[in-house]
């Protein structure tokens, strides 16, 4: 049986076979440097090249460059300073990428806010960052007001999503504000001199529920973030050479989120074109580019593959990438039958600034594919298994939850350093296996997992079997308190139906299909049939907020 302490994964750093294709096993000394170099960089070696191609709109490098150094020049003179953080309320748009960028510059740290966030989750994530300002959109105010005044904002910067589509747009302005075009047309390209200390200066505080289950502050330095795009550019081999200036990269996931503000990252330090989607599940624009601009890679999430396969796409040449859930057997080969293309995996979380692991079985390069792995770790990422019961260490094939460390790595949940780490290891919440091979699997969350009767029942396992059944669209099974056995579970299914399957699929005969395929304790007791279910802005399913609901029915007076 393969240990962990063995490394194994290492052997698979040879990707091509027999010494043709090794990729590195170490990648220090990492850079120490502002993580606007990257944007600085690729200005200077690819001025003329598209940066961002959002709607009809193309904007080249040297001009993205100019834009982010107005916007951190108007930033600094209107009282932005280094350490101070600027949230964002703001869908996908060129405004976003150069609002990222500005803010970097004065050394202040970017606070993205899910655009999806509604009063008291906006509110909840300005009041304890402490930001004092904010870049919206106008459409947003009529929320923004609402909380404004219990908050510290101070400067509220208002943008519309056409502003930067026509030269001679004249913005709306709203009394109180500051307008987003405005500012740009003002202030000169000079970014303010700002010393930045890249291992202790944050970047992105990014709020999530990640590996806790409960929202909190996620403090990315500029060193971690650039630990994680040399990871990304690794991953290419000896391709990333060849690549860098010519690609381009269609972003179809909310750039408020870590996995499409870290590939936008990664876009810009290689040189490539971003093509960016304002609503992301606009996938009849995310299909149009596929088939019209034939982006050299793609990264959505399994959700939007699946109904991507109902578009029509024809044979690509395009590359595909996911990450945010596991991707299942079955989305993978039909999609690749339907388009020729596979679908390369990897893993992370926010804590981590982007990723740990990478598929690179999904490589065209690799003749044995490892289907549902979330892959091998990257270079310089220390992983254990650990028991989540006994807190031990466990060096063989056995399940145990995920702890990682590494230079990738957040400083800590805000606004403590070191907080959410255990002597620098994060623990990951996620129960795994590794194959002989090093390749890592999900089998559950620690908090997905259902105990019955004293049995542990891994409820990805149970999403797996309900995904089998033809009129299934989606599905979450969770635990839910047994009512006979206190301390005990029971399990239970949500499941929404294909269009051609509602009203013809019964309870019966979704549990009859479990009983075929699972453990008699692990088949789901109750079955509900729903005609949504609860999604973040990647289209994974909340299967806290699942438990949070059924848990309150429990509770609540007969």
């Amino acid at each position: 049986m393969a240990s962990v302490a063995d490394k194994p994964w290492l052997k698979q750093y040879d990707v091509g076979g027999q010494g043709s294709f090794v990729l590195p096993e170490s990648l220090k000394p990492y850079p120490k440097e502002p993580l606007f170099s990257i944007l600085e960089n690729s200005a200077r070696d690819y001025p003329d090249n598209p940066a961002v191609h959002f709607m009809d709109k193309v904007t080249t490098f040297v001009k993205l460059k100019e834009l982010t150094d107005r916007f951190a020049h108007a930033l600094a003179d209107l009282g932005v300073k280094h350490g101070d953080r600027v949230a964002s309320y703001l869908h996908n748009s060129p405004q976003f990428i150069i609002s990222d960028f500005g803010i970097l510059k004065t050394g202040a740290i970017h606070v993205p806010c899910s655009t999806l966030h509604k009063g008291e989750e906006l509110l909840r994530e300005i009041s304890d960052s402490g930001a004092e300002t904010l870049i919206c959109m106008d459409s947003a105010m009529e929320i923004v007001k609402k909380i404004k005044d219990k908050t510290r904002l101070n400067r509220i910067i208002v943008t519309s999503l056409d502003d930067l589509l026509t030269e001679s747009k004249e913005p709306a302005r709203i009394p109180g504000t500051y307008h987003f075009l405005d500012l740009l047309k003002k202030y000169s390209p000079e970014a303010p001199k700002v010393n930045i200390n890249p291992d202790e200066d944050v970047a992105e505080l990014i709020f999530t529920g990640g590996t806790t289950g409960e929202p909190k502050g996620v403090m990315l330095t500029h060193a971690s973030k650039l630990a994680n795009l040399r990871h990304l550019t690794w991953a290419l081999g000896p391709l990333a050479d060849m690549m860098k200036g010519i690609c381009s990269w269609l972003v179809a996931v909310p750039l408020f989120h870590q996995m499409g503000m870290t590939i936008t990252h990664f876009n810009v330090s290689m040189g490539f074109e971003v093509y960016i989607v304002a609503d992301p599940r606009d996938l009849k624009t995310v299909a149009s580019i596929l088939k019209n601009n034939q982006p050299t890679v793609c990264s959505c999430v399994p959700q939007q593959y699946a109904k991507l396969l109902d578009m029509n796409l024809g044979k690509m040449s395009t590359m595909f990438t996911s990450s945010t859930s596991p991707l299942r057997k079955e989305l993978t080969d039909r999609f690749k039958e339907e388009t020729g293309a596979y679908i390369g995996d990897s893993y992370g979380a926010t804590e981590v600034g982007g990723g740990t692991h990478a598929n690179l079985a999904s490589s065209e390069l690799v003749k044995e594919k490892k289907h549902g792995s979330i892959g091998v770790p990257f270079p310089d990422t220390e992983v254990k298994i650990v028991d989540p019961q006994t807190g031990k260490e466990i060096d063989s094939g056995e399940e145990g939850e995920l702890w990682v460390r590494g230079p990738q790595i957040m400083r800590g949940y805000w606004p403590t350093p070191g907080s959410g780490l255990i002597d620098g290891w994060l623990p990951m919440g996620d129960i795994v296996r590794m194959d002989e091979d090093g390749y890592f699997y999900i089998t559950d969350r620690i908090k997905d997992m259902a105990n019955v009767s004293g049995m542990k029942v891994y409820t990805i396992l149970v999403d797996r079997v309900l995904y089998e059944h033809p009129g299934v669209d989606m599905a979450a099974a969770i635990a839910v308190p047994d009512p006979e056995r206190p301390g005990s579970d029971r399990v239970k299914a949500f499941i929404k139906l294909k269009e051609g399957f509602k009203g013809k699929v019964t309870a019966e005969e979704i549990i009859t299909l479990c009983k075929d395929k699972l453990d008699a304790y692990a088949v789901p007791r109750y079955i509900e049939f729903c005609d949504e279910l609860p999604v973040n802005p990647m289209g994974k399913i909340l299967k806290r907020q699942l438990r949070d609901e059924e848990l309150a029915k429990s509770k609540s007076p007969k």
